[in-house]
């Protein structure tokens, strides 16, 4: 059971060391800005694979990829039209671009607080895909004794597997933000309210995750003095502007769910 566990903690380091780094980090641009780009990168290549011919491009699969993922009509067949030198690469950079000079418009409203934003709105997403990830592997590790009768060593399996699911997990974490950032939507009363709800929801969240990294520690028989969570900044007060949000109406970011069930959801 041990090799199991073992498994499991390693993954665990890394996903704490991410947001041991995300709460210790002032601005988190550059690391936004870095993600954009893979993010970009690896869609484009979907649709404009590395060393092929134009003809094996689909340029309209990419404008329709743009449009739902990122809220975005980006016309990249009139670029290519206009522009007979622009070749993948170019692509990239200008898909990347737009979306940049977008976001960087949207939250101009947010001023210094933008900062706060973004790493509150990472922590919460990769806390969120973090615990989805934890389900899987605890679904995984119950269901691996099967594929002793089928000649396979399960802990080999379970090795394989949940590497395999934890490379998804680290790039459903960049698509998601990049997702999420890319079709937020604020308005002037909104803006401070959202602030001030995320500041006092990260206390509750650091409490869940200590509790659950201790409670791993407890199951996993770890020897020695257990990591300590990440610590969550002092939160500073807002003074709150417009009114406040109904749980029932429209969530600001532009999602088209309720407010209780989109950006007012308090992380479980």
């Amino acid at each position: 059971m041990l090799d199991y566990d073992n498994v499991a903690n390693e993954q665990r380091k890394v996903i704490y060391s991410q947001r041991d780094e995300l709460l210790s980090a002032d601005d988190i641009s550059e690391t936004v800005e870095q993600i954009r780009i893979d993010v970009v990168d690896e869609l484009v290549d979907g649709y404009m694979p590395p060393q092929s011919l134009e003809e094996q491009w689909d340029i309209e699969g990419l404008e329709s990829a743009l449009s739902s993922e990122f809220g975005m009509a980006l016309p990249v067949g009139g670029w290519l039209s206009d522009d007979d030198d622009i070749d993948a690469e170019a692509v990239k950079e200008r898909i990347t671009r737009e979306l940049l000079a977008d976001y960087e418009r949207k939250t101009e409203i947010l001023g210094q607080d933008r900062s706060v934003f973004e790493k509150q709105m990472f922590l919460q997403i990769l806390d969120r895909l973090w615990k989805e990830h934890l389900a899987m592997m605890d679904y995984l590790r119950q269901s691996i004794h099967l594929r002793a009768y089928a000649q396979k060593k399960p802990i080999q399996e379970y090795k394989k597997e949940s590497f395999e699911l934890f490379e998804q997990l680290l790039g459903n974490i960049k698509n998601e933000v990049v997702r999420f950032f890319s079709r937020v939507q604020f308005s002037v009363e909104d803006s401070v309210e959202s602030l001030e709800q995320q500041r006092e929801e990260q206390r509750a969240l650091q409490a869940r995750a200590q509790a659950r990294h201790e409670e791993a520690e407890t199951l996993t028989g770890g020897s020695g003095a257990p990591e300590q969570a990440p610590q969550p900044p002092k939160p500073e007060t807002f003074k709150r502007q417009g009114r406040k949000v109904g749980r029932n109406e429209p969530c600001p970011c532009g999602s088209g769910k309720k407010y209780k069930h989109c950006c007012g959801k308090v992380m479980a």
